[in-house]
């Protein structure tokens, strides 16, 4: 168990640091790519940090070989969007009110787009009631509606690419890591120091899933619990990580950014890939994950209508994340 504990803290800490190297390569290379910065922010760094749960997706509807397994892929598609839409959320307001005076700001006040915002839940949302829909019902084509969902995320990236800009604060980039004394570093060194970090940051992750589910085992959770609460909390923690290395560099545009391209990736592209593989039909659980991933994007929708935000509602967010997580209990204390 001590080893356990140890692998656990260390992988942490090496997600961290990866994704110190990795957001820096990021800006650097959409900067050379003539990227806006919420493009990479919702993009770029998206795409990067959402491979490795995609993969566990990936791995688990195409390789499994019993239906459990072929679940796991399905919890995992589910589990996601949940953990982003509550916990995630939750954490960049926290960091915005513990960096406040680091930051020197007078008050509590969310620097972002708004309105990008709000379209990007509503987005979301479109997206995430069609994709719940489809598990409760069974026709002999819903397979081929996977193509759909790959579509729509050809679609957002389009609509963030064509749209991105770029604030002062963002202007400003750190030198690069692996080049401190270069003022201007290239395409390829950006985009080496970005792929050495995202292969750190998948492999660390690898490593703390594996000991978050023995620390599971441990406590003697069940298997579903453990698929469906824990993991999806290690999975997500590169973009937690980013937005906690962008909220404290008072770049919390790219911080939420990155949280709303992880989702749009997350209700989409593991989306497509249960349809092709997996009868994709919802248990009470996942169809309450579903529910309250959804109260999460109507509370956020509506937060981001207003002209400002208060950081201190995003915590609230996490309300949902905790529900869910008390009717899995409630139901494996039944």
């Amino acid at each position: 168990m001590v080893l356990t504990i140890a692998l656990f803290l260390l992988s942490a800490a090496a997600i961290y640091v990866a994704c110190e190297y990795f957001v820096n390569g990021i800006e650097w290379l959409g900067k050379r790519l003539a990227f806006g910065a919420t493009a990479v922010g919702s993009v770029l760094a998206a795409f990067g940090t959402a491979l490795p749960e995609s993969a566990v997706t990936f791995v688990a509807v195409v390789f499994g070989k019993t239906p459990e397994q072929k679940d796991l892929g399905v919890g995992a598609a589910m589990g996601g969007p949940l953990v982003l839409a509550t916990l995630a959320y939750a954490v960049v307001g926290v960091a915005l009110l513990a960096n406040r005076r680091h930051l020197h700001r007078a008050t509590t006040r969310v620097r972002a787009d708004h309105k990008r915002l709000r379209q990007d839940q509503a987005a979301f949302m479109a997206v995430f009631v069609v994709k719940v829909g489809l598990g409760l019902v069974a026709f002999a084509w819903k397979p081929w509606l996977g193509v759909l969902f790959l579509a729509a995320y050809a679609v957002y990236v389009w609509r963030e690419i064509r749209t991105a800009d770029t604030s002062e604060e963002e202007e400003e980039l750190e030198p690069l890591k692996l080049r401190p004394r270069d003022a201007a570093p290239s395409l390829g060194w950006s985009l080496l120091q970005s792929l050495l970090a995202l292969t750190v940051i998948a492999i660390a992750s690898h490593v703390f899933v594996a000991q978050l589910e023995a620390i599971g085992q441990a406590l003697q959770w069940p298997a579903h619990l453990v698929a469906l609460l824990l993991s999806p909390v290690a999975t997500e923690l590169p973009e937690t990580m980013n937005a906690l290395i962008w909220v404290r560099q008072g770049k919390e545009r790219l911080a939420l950014a990155n949280i709303s391209g992880a989702m749009m990736i997350q209700a989409t592209v593991p989306s497509a890939l249960g349809l092709f593989f997996t009868p994709w039909r919802f248990d009470a659980a996942l169809l309450a994950s579903g529910l309250a991933t959804m109260a999460a994007i109507v509370f956020l929708w509506c937060l981001f209508r207003r002209e400002e935000v208060d950081a201190r509602w995003l915590p609230v967010a996490s309300l949902g994340y905790v529900a869910f997580a008390a009717f899995l209990l409630a139901q494996h204390l039944r």
